[in-house]
């Protein structure tokens, strides 16, 4: 029992000791990142105070080095409700949290206030507002433009309305084209895909046929490494068409532009690839139980190249009859409920 009660206390005090400690804001805005000018940190203070002082909403912008072990969502929320932001009878804080070095930024909305400032909207503020100027490492211009859009909004109920409006015009005649789009990408990508499948076949039997020693070695590497082009080539059908999809529904892959940058990973996925294929053709071997291993440096079974690999109107590494499947090519005390919207570039 003891031994038990000793083991609850040292996991509430690591629980306790684990959990990140938020910044007490002494000031509207923070600039722990040290992306702002001291002009620019007084005017900013200035406007959102002034913002404040004449409407009661509290509009906070903290800007941080880095998240730690949590996500933006929690770290921002985290902050909000241990400060207190907005006033407790009507939760009217917002906060604006840049996190320079995880790249992300959140607009946390107090309850009070998500009438007004939606998730849609806040999200639409990042992404137009925020997210360009934050690319080109306008951190200041984007956190400014951003503050006085919110500002407008919660000021000019007219000019807010507009706004949504124009989100749903947007949204309704979009929905259509969006729909039509993504059914006739599908055909692509279902082209790709089945091209792509037999490529990849033809490199299984390719590897199945050397380590049965009815292809050659030399001419098998070859083979398998032609096999990569309409490999290639069918894959093209594939991204391209996921690639329209992330610019019609304006998906955020920022975090994943870094593989753009070094594109060396594609040496580990064409070794995976071949890797796989040598894999799959032992089992194919194995299951079947027919053949024996055995392997041939040059000599390839003519038999065996004219009836798995010939086909007409194809290039072919054995005889030219035609007996197997043809290969084609096509084309204040106050709390967050949680809402908001995040945002990276």
């Amino acid at each position: 029992m003891k031994t038990a009660f000793l083991y609850f206390q040292m996991l509430f005090v690591t629980m306790a000791l684990s959990q990140e400690d938020y910044p007490q804001l002494q000031e509207i805005v923070t600039d722990h990142a040290n992306i702002f000018s001291n002009a620019e940190l007084l005017g900013m203070r200035a406007k959102l105070s002034q913002f404040e002082a004449e409407t009661t909403n509290q509009l906070v912008v903290l800007t941080i080095q880095r998240l730690g072990s949590e996500t933006i969502e929690q770290y921002a929320s985290g902050t909000f409700n241990q400060n207190g932001l907005g006033q407790a009878d009507k939760d009217n804080g917002i906060l604006i949290l840049f996190a320079k070095e995880d790249r992300e930024v959140r607009i946390e909305v107090g309850y009070g206030l998500e009438p007004f400032i939606t998730d849609a909207l806040a999200s639409r503020i990042i992404r137009n507002t925020m997210i360009p100027e934050f690319k080109e490492e306008n951190y200041f211009e984007g956190l400014d433009l951003a503050t006085n859009q919110i500002i407008q909004f919660l000021n000019d109920p007219e000019a807010l309305e507009e706004f949504k409006n124009e989100m749903d015009e947007e949204s309704d005649m979009g929905s259509g084209v969006k729909i039509f789009m993504m059914f006739f990408l599908s055909i692509f990508v279902v082209a790709g895909g089945f091209i792509s499948y037999k490529s990849y076949g033809k490199m299984i039997e390719v590897f199945r046929g050397m380590f049965i020693g009815k292809l050659g070695v030399v001419p098998g590497i070859f083979m398998a490494l032609f096999s990569f082009i309409p490999l290639v080539f069918s894959m093209v059908f594939v991204v391209m068409p996921l690639v329209f999809v992330v610019m019609i529904w304006e998906i955020d892959i920022a975090k994943y532009e870094y593989l753009l940058d070094d594109l060396n990973w594609l040496i580990y996925v064409v070794i995976g690839s071949l890797g796989l294929a040598m894999l799959l053709a032992v089992l194919k071997i194995r299951i079947k139980g027919k053949e024996d291993f055995k392997l041939s440096f040059l000599k390839s079974d003519s038999k065996y190249m004219s009836k798995t690999f010939s086909s007409g109107g194809t290039h072919s590494f054995g005889s030219s009859s035609s007996s197997g499947s043809s290969s084609s090519f096509s084309g204040g005390g106050g709390s967050s409920g949680g809402g908001g919207a995040s945002g990276s570039w």
